[in-house]
């Protein structure tokens, strides 16, 4: 059996500065955090390859919607390989924006990889690309500038350890949906220009006063015109004056970015709405070889752990 975390991630930054075959391209800082869907895999003898979703309603995901099982049968029709049995036990909101899909995807070819012995970095990286645009990213994690479509990633070696609050609405923002609502109300006037750079640079110095100055996402505009509960997240996160607040992704949820894991812990203490509430902290890029030294590995004591909560 192989047993895999697949890290949420954030958006700090996401800048819209264009459009390419129909697909609009972005400039956007991210980073992984320490909320994590938990997935097994077990061989089968057979091609074929199943999977069993637990928690956050992701029971009621269709298989053919199912993209977790979609990156097991490409792997096994691009490798050749059997297939596997596996148990994704949800712990990523869904429609949060939080990449819980995708995490899923990366984590289904990394445990597939391990499973049955394929050492092919730049080939995983290709498939991912097929299943999703930020499914490449989501194979390495930790702080990356993602490019493009999300397809054109360039791991940072920045050190910063950032805590954050994050609200998280039961209610969802569809991306498709977003993206469509963006093109329609255009860009919004009030952006940061070069905010991505600039919260690089400053995190580059571990300045992260300064980094709380540059996050901002060109999709809050047009996911707040979809769903006012992200706006109300938004408000909630600026009542307690954080460096600076977010929306990660296309929404729903909102992140304020704290200067220490006390701060976040006692925001979420005196946090009084009806949204659900975590407190996040960003986690470092995984080493380039899957062991169980990596953190994108579980041990068997972690998972014991993990399925009992």
């Amino acid at each position: 059996m192989v047993r895999i975390k697949a890290y949420a991630k954030i958006n700090l930054t996401l800048e819209i500065v264009g459009e390419e075959n129909g697909y609009h391209r972005l400039d956007s800082l991210v980073g992984s955090v320490d909320l994590f869907d938990l997935i097994t895999l077990k061989k089968r003898k057979d091609k074929l390859s199943a999977v069993t979703m637990k928690g956050m309603g992701s029971e009621q995901i269709p298989p053919e919607n199912n993209n977790a099982l979609k990156a097991a049968e490409a792997f096994s029709k691009k490798y050749g390989s059997g297939g596997a049995q596996i148990t994704v036990y949800k712990n990523i909101p869904m429609g949060a924006g939080l990449g819980g899909s995708s995490a899923d995807v990366a984590g289904v070819l990394l445990g597939m990889a391990k499973l049955y012995g394929i050492d092919d970095e730049k080939g995983l990286a290709e498939l991912a690309d097929t299943l999703g645009s930020d499914c490449r990213y989501m194979l390495s994690g930790g702080f990356a500038r993602m490019q493009g479509r999300g397809n054109l990633v360039t791991p940072l070696d920045l050190f910063s350890e950032l805590y954050f609050l994050a609200i998280c609405p039961q209610s969802d923002v569809l991306t498709k949906e977003c993206y469509k609502r963006y093109d329609q109300m255009g860009k919004p006037q009030s952006r940061i220009e070069n905010a991505t750079e600039n919260c690089i640079a400053a995190l580059s110095k571990n300045d992260v006063n300064a980094a709380g100055r540059y996050l901002t996402n060109d999709l809050f505009a047009p996911a707040t015109a979809l769903n006012s509960d992200v706006l109300k997240a938004y408000e909630e996160a600026l009542s307690f004056s954080p460096l600076g607040a977010v929306m990660t992704g296309s929404g729903s949820c909102v992140l304020a970015l704290f200067e220490t894991r006390e701060l976040c812990d006692w925001a979420k203490s005196r946090y009084k709405g009806k949204f659900r509430t975590y407190v996040f902290r960003t986690v470092k890029r995984k080493d380039k070889k899957l062991s169980l030294k990596n953190p994108f590995v579980l041990s068997d004591e972690e998972i014991e752990s993990a399925i009992e909560k």
